[in-house]
Formats: C-alpha cells, sequence, structure tokens
C-alpha cells in the first residue's frame, strides 16, 4: 500500500485549521499542522512533507519569510508550497510568485474541495523529480 501524501498545513485561524485538516484527511492525505511560522519552521526540517499549504498573515513569522526559510535550505527547497491567504494585492502574489510558491490561493475565492484539487495538481507536477 503506497503512503499517504503528507501535507503541512500551516494556519493559525482554528476553525479553517480545522476545516482543511478534515477535508484532507477525507481524501486520504496526512495533515501535520503548525500554527505559526516560527512552529512550522520549526516542525519542517524534522518532517519533511510533501507539499506545504502555508497561510501568509501569521503570528511571529508571516508566510513570506517561512517561505524565504523553506526555499533557502537545502534539506527542504524542493517540496512544493501553496500560498493560502486571504492577501489579493497583485504586488503580494507577485512577491509569493518570485518566492517560489508553486501557486498562490485566496481563501475567499476557493472552496476546500478546490483547494484539495489545486494540490494534488501541484503534486502531479512535481512528482517526476
Amino acid at each position: 500500500m503506497p503512503e499517504k501524501i503528507r501535507i503541512f498545513l500551516v494556519e493559525d485561524d482554528q476553525d479553517l485549521q480545522e476545516m482543511y485538516e478534515t477535508k484532507f484527511t477525507m481524501e486520504g492525505f496526512e495533515v501535520v499542522k503548525a500554527e505559526n511560522g516560527a512552529a512550522a519552521l520549526n516542525k519542517i526540517t524534522g518532517d519533511k512533507p510533501d507539499i506545504i499549504l502555508l497561510d501568509i498573515v501569521m503570528p511571529e513569522i508571516d508566510g513570506f519569510q517561512v517561505l524565504k526559510d523553506i526555499k533557502a535550505n537545502p534539506d527542504t527547497k524542493e517540496i512544493p508550497v501553496i500560498l493560502l491567504t486571504n492577501l489579493g494585492q497583485d504586488g503580494d502574489i507577485k512577491k509569493g510568485m518570485e518566492l517560489g510558491a508553486v501557486d498562490y490561493l485566496i481563501k475567499a475565492n476557493f472552496t476546500p474541495n478546490e483547494v484539495v484539487e489545486k494540490v494534488k495538481k501541484a503534486l502531479g507536477n512535481t512528482e517526476e523529480k
């Protein structure tokens, strides 16, 4: 039996975190969670996920800095990161993509089902390493 795909969910909103965790678990993913950027960086290196779903606006360390740190670390730089945020300004989107995100999703524009499909698509695009 193939191993479950491990998604790392970095989200400070408890309700959203639970909603996405439930949805991804139902879809057969293993979900690892963190509530802020500092906790995320501590967990990512020790528990390398297959993909990261990352909020930007968080306490302690924001998602842009977390993304920079992930991409600067040789052990984690290959992990695809999807930004999932309420920041919808063109400058934010451009910054996120330039920092190495594979996709940028504005929470209000995507249902949980659509987020799952975006994650599956991103994984499909990164499987051929």
